[in-house]
């Protein structure tokens, strides 16, 4: 088995970490404090303190033995720390056990058991099989009650999060219950706890061999600080030794060694003792058996030639012989079942611990991401407050208005250097320069007045997201991952509406896109497309390639140089413009494309998800050169403004604002240049699902969201200014969403259906006649040009005159 030696010590606390300096420490410090009221052990002799004498294996070479060590539990760091005797101030060395485990062994000498950390394997040996089954169990107990306390939850957390609290704590009285499934054991008198350190220190065969060569240093201190101590007391008795324990009195720092040699990585310590043979049980009877054979070797050749007498004797001898070998192995099945009870406690109890450790973890990043959040919201106040009064001041010179562009510049420099300081923490918010999918986390306005505007909002969505982090998030992943086999139903309706995770999109993407052009789809149609489009170029190549260019400014993965995606696009517009000769391309039609492609990544899933678009979803002539259904969208959009948002829309035509000029593009690619990506997405997950009442559903929900900031506009050109950009504005995508399906109810497809038949029959009125005007017009200009041409002399006769 494999040892651990006491002149290399883990990586555990240097002096400087002690609370208390080496050597100052007294033997009242030594003592842990009382144990918790709270732990319910019902054994009545249990000690106050755990400490005791132990023989610990350790040394080097030739020095290699046991040695006889004073160990004592210090609850405050859970560190388990020993010295040579019980009157010595300064420990040589402590065992970490917030992460250890616990092993006895059954065929190992009686009394032995292990201890097991990251770093090092500590042998030790109890003077009898009570005292270490002791040992063991209370060392059980001492690591579950350093890792039961849970960690403190914010002070006034969100409502979303303030539920968490109860789960989180388990009573200890209850798991200390549990741990009495191993055989609880009752303290034994004198050999542990504060009366062992009465009792003599147990003698070894040599005096130096109980000496560590390792803390030299800490020997002679210790031995001083005996004989001080026994002049102190001299004459007046032996004293009280309980009041002289060191209490967490870490090694000295110069004697600190590293529990693994660094020159030898994967290789165990060099002192420590060899792994002991192990045998199974059957192993060992049959051994046994063979040895019995080899004792009667007569057996061998029968009883025949024997006398009765000598046969007798023969007997008795095997009985007796058979007799020992029985009880020898009752003791072994005795010991294997012992050391199986404590390996399933230990296994039993550090699940428990792994458990819990996960639970502080989940209400550590909890407590973080409130945090984060809290930060992100005091410092959009402040970022906020800094743009009101860069609006006040104006152009104006002078002092203050120097100091705010200052403070401006400072706060727009914040992330950089919070990027810096981070290093490799835990990320739990969207704080990179870019988000999952591409796009710029900050975005890029063109204006330099809003770039303070947009670290606003930047600092807005990441408030959002940690907040419904745990709260929102996970329960929703878990939702989708128990989800199983995608099928239409209501849940999956809803589920869809809160938003699919990113790990499951894109597999939820390909099910909903097939469900809707399975009737179209066969396997080789796009890559006969593709063939096509190589051998004839299509007449709308030209402006494919000059849309390319213009798809997603703010996206690396259509900026980049080296990136795949815009010949990826380039190849799914071009087969669909073969696909649909009717339509062919039409602008909008790549920004459709891109996202289907920066979620599903292949070009075969992306051109069938435009198609599902263009010719499943939307309504026919969206993309015809008319535009028809795209016009009729917009008067339907007009028609439930006043219904649903009356002041806004009385606002805004009190102003003579058209609308139309900023929704065309939000129906005509669905949202793909208006919404941040983590929305966008949102959107989209519901669309192709239940198609363009989402659209309508989120159009009147973004004017929903910014009523009360539109209303207090009272120009129509800064009205048409905020509505250039107050898409982007829009942080919390779970305001929107419960805007969308909740405050804008009732929302019947069938009204949808009738204003959309009776704005397409107003329409194509208009548009007829607006052809027969155009039809008037071109033969009144056709007859003026021949009567003009009538009346004037050629050209050609006036050269010849010349």
């Amino acid at each position: 088995m494999a040892g651990s030696r006491e002149d290399t010590p883990e990586s555990c606390s240097s002096a400087a970490e002690s609370e208390d300096p080496p050597g100052s420490a007294r033997l009242t410090e030594a003592v842990p404090p009382e144990e918790s009221e709270g732990c319910g052990r019902p054994l009545e002799e249990a000690p106050k303190k755990l400490c005791g004498y132990l023989s610990k294996f350790g040394g080097k070479g030739p020095i290699r033995s046991w040695k006889s060590r004073w160990f004592f539990y210090d609850e405050r760091k859970c560190h388990l720390y020993y010295s040579r005797t019980a009157q010595d101030a300064n420990p040589l060395d402590s065992i970490d056990l917030s992460s250890a485990v616990f092993d006895c062994k059954a065929d190992a000498e009686e009394g032995t058991f292990e201890i097991r950390t990251p770093n090092r394997v500590i042998t030790l040996k109890a003077a009898t099989k009570q005292v270490m089954l002791y040992w063991l169990q209370q060392l059980q107990m001492k690591r579950w009650e350093f890792h039961n306390s849970p960690p403190a939850l914010p002070a006034a957390p969100d409502a979303t999060l303030a539920g968490n609290g109860p789960t989180l704590h388990l009573e200890l009285g209850q798991e200390e219950a549990e741990l009495e499934e191993f055989c609880p054991v009752k303290t034994p008198t004198g050999l542990v706890g504060a009366a062992a350190a009465l009792q003599p220190v147990p003698a070894m065969p040599l005096a130096l061999q109980n000496i560590s060569l390792k803390h030299l240093g800490t020997e002679i201190q210790n031995t001083m600080h005996n004989i001080r101590g026994n002049k102190q007391v001299s004459g007046t008795g032996h004293g009280s030794l309980t009041e002289d324990f060191p209490q967490s009195v870490e090694p000295q720092s110069g004697e600190q060694a590293s529990g693994m040699d660094p020159g030898t990585p994967g290789k165990e310590p060099a002192d420590s003792p060899k792994p002991a043979p192990k045998f199974s049980l059957t192993t060992c009877l049959t051994q046994k058996t063979k040895c019995q054979s080899n004792t009667f070797p007569f057996f061998s050749e029968g009883l025949r030639n024997r006398t009765a007498q000598e046969k007798v004797v023969a007997l008795e001898q095997q009985v007796e012989v058979l007799t020992k070998e029985l009880k020898s192995q009752k003791d072994d099945m005795e010991a294997y079942r012992t050391q199986n009870r404590f390996l399933n406690s230990e296994i039993h109890q550090v699940t428990k611990i792994w458990r819990k450790v996960a639970e502080k973890e989940k209400a550590l990043l909890t407590k973080c991401a409130y945090l984060q959040a809290r930060n992100c919201q005091v410092e959009s106040k402040y970022l906020a407050g800094l743009r009101r009064l860069q609006e006040a001041a104006g152009l104006e010179a002078g002092e203050c208005s120097e100091l705010l562009r200052e403070l401006i510049q400072e706060a727009l420099q914040w992330e950089a250097r919070e990027a810096t300081a981070d290093g490799g923490g835990v990320e739990l918010g969207p704080v990179s320069e870019y988000d999952e999918y591409g796009f710029l986390a900050v975005p890029d306005y063109e204006v330099e007045d809003l770039k303070l505007l947009a670290r606003i909002q930047v600092l807005e969505v990441r408030s959002h997201h940690l907040l419904a982090l745990n709260a929102v998030e996970r329960p929703l992943r878990e939702r989708w991952a128990a989800l199983g086999q995608l099928a239409p139903s209501a849940e999956l309706k809803q589920l869809l509406r809160a938003g699919v995770p990113r790990e499951h999109r894109p597999r939820v993407w390909r099910w909903l896109v097939h469900l809707r052009v399975q009737h179209l789809h066969t396997p080789s149609c796009y890559q006969e497309l593709l063939r096509r489009g190589q051998a004839c170029e299509h007449p709308a190549a030209r402006q494919i390639e000059l849309d390319l260019n213009r798809t997603f400014p703010n996206n690396k993965h259509f900026t980049c140089p080296t990136s795949s995606f815009p010949d990826k696009l380039r190849r799914v517009l071009l087969a669909f413009s073969w696909q649909n000769p009717a339509i062919g391309y039409c602008q909008g039609l790549n920004r459709l494309a891109a996202v289907a492609l920066l979620v599903l990544e292949e070009e075969e899933s992306a051109f069938w998800c435009l198609v599902a678009i263009v010719e499943t979803i939307l309504p026919a002539d969206y993309y015809s050169k008319t535009l028809t259904a795209s016009q009729v969208d917009q008067r339907v959009l007009q028609d439930l403004l006043s219904e649903k948002l009356p002041r806004l829309m009385a606002h805004l035509g009190q102003h003579r604002i058209d609308l139309s000029l900023v929704t065309f593009n939000w129906f005509l690619v669905v949202f793909a240049d208006s919404l941040i990506s983590d929305i966008l997405l949102r959107v989209w997950d519901a669309f192709l699902y239940e198609g363009t009442k989402v659209v309508f559903r989120y159009a009147l929900a973004i004017f929903k969201y910014n009523e009360e900031e539109i209303l207090r506009l009272q120009d129509s050109l800064e009205i048409y200014q905020y509505l250039r950009f107050f898409t982007k504005t829009i942080c919390n995508s779970r305001k929107l969403m419960h805007i969308a399906f909740s405050d804008m109810n009732p929302f019947p497809m069938k009204q949808l259906r009738q204003l959309r038949a009776t704005h397409r029959e107003r329409l194509e009125a208009e548009l007829r006649e607006l052809e027969q005007l155009k039809a008037e017009y071109l033969e009144r200009r056709a007859s003026r040009g021949r009567a003009v041409t009538e009346g004037c002399a050629s050209e050609d006769d006036g050269d010849g005159d010349a």
